[in-house]
């Protein structure tokens, strides 16, 4: 009877474990307002528990189509994406199976989330792209009737193992084509013309040499095409969400690139620097805003060669605490020039600043809100400052968010320009630990003639 017993007792666990990991698996709401310690800002903290927590690259969207839903990465189950009700906190598992790299939300025609991960089972370096209906995911969870995660998430295709491609990638604007960075190097340099000088490593990380590419997968079809080849590492891939056919993407050396920012359509052509950058400019952390406009940060994080000023460099007090202070990096991205917040004009190709810091580190992380009104950009410190991109005017939104956490805050601002997420260690008791959190724009400054 006790054999028996025991038998049983296994066999529930191993019927349970599949469950517990199962997407659609449901976690209560956690939902929480802080008031800054600084600036009062009431903060809504979706996520509150140290759960490995962040929050989608800033690049990307972070709402869902309907934008009642956040998605971000955490180990409540190991591996997998969630989502976050922003009404009603509620949390809900959304993949199975595990992603790599970037999550990536359809805009219209629907809750959809697309992502790249390894084709188990299948060979080595081979990707699938996978197309998961979130509609059904939130209903079934609701309902409490999920079926396996095969009826949810679609294999649209699988990437061939010479392509080695990774997660950094995006959706298109229109939702048709999903694009992806391909770092099989025999490959992409088949695709470059005859005599391409290909970039050896650059900077003391030894990051940034070629080639790399851009390939697509059409989420319908399935069907593979090349976008272009470049000589150099690709980085961060985002679309441009109100025109279809334009990518933006990074020379990806782990610190100051030759030449960080570029555009190109998706079919291969106009592939040009987005902003032309000077040997002793510092770019990085671009981020499309608008139809016409895209963000990024000119850093002022480095001391001026023979004039004391640590706290310039270290931005934080703390030396170490963060990137770019390496001497090997030569003297870029100091003040002796403008640095700032600054945005250029995917068209005319104008640039202008917007804001910066009068000290520390400088703006490092931004972004914009799609109205054309407000920017956004954290420093680090991991302090959260808002301008006015009219009158040029800066204030502090929050701060406190602790320069020991595991990432930085990343603000991203909400399609309706009415607020912004971060991720924030401020509630981590080991001061590491990160939250979503969703900051939201003064009233006073929303009823601005626009």
């Amino acid at each position: 009877m006790l054999l028996r017993q025991t038998f049983l007792l296994l066999a529930l666990i191993v019927a349970v474990v599949p469950a517990q990991a199962q997407i659609g698996r449901r976690f209560p709401s956690e939902k929480r307002v802080v008031a800054d310690p600084v600036t009062g800002t009431p903060l809504t903290f979706l996520t509150t528990q140290p759960h490995g927590d962040s929050k989608i690259y800033p690049s990307h969207p972070q709402w869902t189509a309907d934008g009642q839903w956040l998605v971000f990465r955490s180990a409540r189950v190991k591996g997998e994406a969630m989502a976050v009700n922003e009404a009603s906190g509620d949390i809900v598992q959304v993949t199975e199976g595990g992603y790599d790299g970037m999550l990536n939300l359809a805009q219209s025609g629907g809750n959809r989330l697309y992502f790249l991960r390894p084709d188990k089972g299948g060979a080595p370096k081979a990707m699938q792209a996978i197309e998961v209906d979130l509609d059904r995911v939130f209903a079934d969870s609701q309902a409490g009737r999920m079926k396996p995660a095969a009826s949810y998430q679609r294999v649209i295709g699988v990437l061939p193992p010479e392509l080695e491609a990774v997660g950094d990638n995006a959706l298109d604007a229109d939702g048709q084509w999903f694009c992806f960075r391909i770092t099989g190097k025999a490959y992409a340099a088949a695709h470059l013309p005859a005599g391409t000088k290909i970039e050896p490593p650059f900077g003391p990380r030894g990051m940034g040499a070629g080639p790399h590419a851009i390939g697509k997968i059409n989420v319908k079809t399935g069907e593979i095409r090349h976008v272009v080849s470049v000589p150099f590492q690709i980085g961060h891939i985002q679309s441009n969400l109100w025109n279809p056919g334009e990518l933006v993407f990074s020379w990806e050396t782990g610190g100051k690139s030759p030449q960080r920012t570029w555009t190109v359509r998706g079919d291969g052509s106009g592939l040009r620097p987005l902003y032309p950058e000077a040997p002793y400019e510092w770019v990085t952390h671009e981020a499309v805003i608008g139809k016409d406009e895209v963000a990024f940060a000119l850093m002022g994080h480095r001391a001026i060669p023979g004039v004391a000023d640590p706290g310039r460099a270290a931005g934080t007090g703390v030396e170490g605490a963060n990137p770019g202070q390496d001497a090997a990096w030569g003297d870029a991205g100091t003040r002796e020039k403008p640095t700032g917040l600054a945005i250029v004009n995917l068209r005319s190709r104008e640039v202008s600043l917007v804001g910066q810091t009068p000290s520390g580190s400088g703006l490092w992380h931004v972004h914009g809100s799609p109205d054309g009104r407000f920017a956004v950009g954290d420093d680090f410190s991991r302090s959260l400052y808002l301008i006015d991109r009219r009158t040029h005017e800066m204030m502090l939104l929050t701060t406190g968010h602790k320069a020991t956490a595991r990432d930085h805050v990343h603000p991203t601002f909400s399609p309706d320009g009415r607020k912004i997420e971060i991720q924030s260690a401020m509630l981590a008791a080991d001061g590491r630990e990160m939250n979503i959190c969703i900051v939201p724009v003064p009233q006073a400054w929303l009823d601005r003639r626009p």
